[in-house]
């Protein structure tokens, strides 16, 4: 930790600013318009906006990955920043977790010198992370709760003066936010998270940068996500109200125009004052800021003539002290039953998701000829190279032997992906973007058994109650797992699994 950043001199100087920063990927992809704000030193700022506005994308701007089509990106000179990603790179999985380290290193100096001695601070760094890995195990054999401290970790061992975290709490169990909210409570340095999680960033938020996908600007706010809410819903509210108030002295004004344009002689002078009034008072209304689009109300129809039993499971396999372990149990899933999968971090949840996704798990049997739909937290069930559109085609095409036009572009305009991104390949998306297209996946697909490994991950806040109804209200058979307890009490769920006892 660099000694000055508590000097009083030092604390709070403006150290980022963004002035009138343009960026677009494409001119059908425009992200931020003349956009204009500041971070000051030791501040903890909360980076919020729909799923697709470009909050990664700002990140990318920070570190220098992108640069701006216009206007400038000012970062104090000297100034270490470190990024902690959504997700870890898929080249990256078969690091071991030295290689991992080393790499999150590369060209980074410490105190003005080059690290060397790295395994003491992989072993310091883990530790306030809460995570115990050897040195040679390789970063795809941890879990997603434990990739998620793996990539905090290999931001926090750059020790930068700015850290960048992208949705951090997403895989963590509720101990592992608990453990990185304390953290970040306790953490003198500058702060940017993104996040959904109110409660999480209530517990440390200073200030918001709110990301509009309407106006593509930033507007900047003091308080905590809560006080920003608040904030914009008021506003909203007052701007409504003082547009109402214009619109009826507007009629008002119409009215007097053409009751005295009626009279004639010296009148019609009289009339063309009230419509140049009524002119003036339409250019003085404002532009009401706009709502994040919510994803529209859906349902996920199950397969029809499903069999009495769907899923029977007599046995699992779960990870203790670091092993394979199997344990016996006796879990029935028929149509209409909901099974949540508990458990911490690093028990082996998706690895067992994943293993009765493909009928491998041992111990679960799938009744013959029922379709699972299955949601994975890292979308790898997806084809990055396919466009949205062949990705959608592809599961109507097998489910009912070819492709409704019209039925594939409702449902995706129903998540919100319109022309535009319905052609843009899946690995050009954002990861909240991904998610919505594997829900459109599964709703065409009209599977008989659901498995859900973490749904509520990158998912903007305002979508997941509607996500919840879906999931609540789905009459075939449905095994979650969701590390978040909000969006579990919204959800029927009339067996739990919990691998731990």
């Amino acid at each position: 930790m660099n000694p000055n950043d508590n000097r009083p001199e030092n604390r709070g100087e403006l150290i980022i600013r963004f002035e009138k920063v343009t960026f677009e990927y494409s001119i059908h992809k425009p992200i931020l318009n003349e956009v204009d704000f500041a971070v000051r030193r030791g501040s903890k700022i909360t980076v919020m906006g729909q799923n697709g506005a470009g909050k990664s994308t700002l990140f990318q701007m920070i570190i220098g990955a992108l640069r701006p089509e216009d206007g400038q990106v000012h970062i104090q000179k000297g100034l270490s920043i470190a990024i902690s990603k959504q997700v870890i790179p898929r080249a990256d999985l078969d690091l071991t977790v030295l290689e991992f380290f080393k790499k999150a290193l590369e060209g980074v100096l410490i105190n003005g010198k080059k690290v060397y001695d790295i395994d003491p601070r992989i072993d310091a760094v883990l530790e306030v992370v809460n995570l115990k890995a050897p040195h040679d195990r390789t970063v795809r054999s941890f879990s997603g709760g434990q990739q998620a401290r793996l990539l905090l970790a290999s931001a926090l061992i750059q020790d930068p003066d700015v850290l960048l975290l992208d949705e951090p709490t997403n895989n963590l169990d509720k101990a592992g936010i608990e453990h990185l909210t304390n953290f970040l409570v306790n953490y003198k340095k500058t702060v940017i998270v993104i996040s959904h999680d109110s409660e999480f960033l209530n517990a440390f938020t200073h200030g918001v940068l709110y990301l509009d996908v309407h106006t593509r600007k930033i507007e900047q706010y003091v308080g905590n996500y809560n006080d920003v809410l608040a904030e914009i819903t008021i506003r909203i509210e007052k701007e409504n109200r003082k547009n109402a108030q214009l619109a009826k002295e507007i009629q008002e004004n119409k009215d007097k125009a053409n009751f005295f344009a009626m009279k004639g002689g010296q009148m019609r002078l009289v009339a063309k004052r009230m419509r140049e009034k009524a002119e003036e008072l339409e250019e003085s209304k404002v532009d009401v800021r706009k709502e994040d689009r919510t994803i529209r109300a859906f349902t996920i129809q199950a397969q029809e003539n499903l069999p009495a039993e769907i899923v029977h499971i007599t046995k699992f396999k779960m990870i203790k002290n670091h092993k394979p372990t199997m344990r016996k149990c006796s879990v029935t899933l028929r149509k209409n039953m909901h099974l949540l999968l508990a458990g911490p971090n690093g028990i082996g949840k998706s690895t067992l998701l994943e293993a009765m996704a493909k009928g491998e798990a041992e111990g679960t049997e799938i009744s013959e000829g029922v379709r699972v739909g299955y949601y994975r937290q890292d979308f790898s069930t997806l084809n990055f190279e396919d466009t949205v559109y062949q990705s959608l085609a592809t599961v109507l095409d097998t489910v009912t032997g070819r492709v409704n036009e019209e039925r594939l572009r409702t449902v995706a305009a129903g998540f919100l992906i319109g022309d535009t991104l319905i052609n843009s390949k899946i690995g050009s998306l954002s990861e909240g973007q991904k998610g919505l297209v594997a829900f459109a996946r599964l709703l065409l697909q009209k599977p008989g058994l659901l498995i859900l490994d973490e749904p509520t991950n990158h998912i903007n806040f305002r979508h997941i109650p509607l996500i919840a109804e879906a999931l609540n209200a789905y009459e075939g058979a449905m095994i979650l797992v969701s590390h978040v307890p909000e969006f579990v009490k919204q959800i029927r769920i009339d067996e739990t699994l919990d691998l731990e006892k």
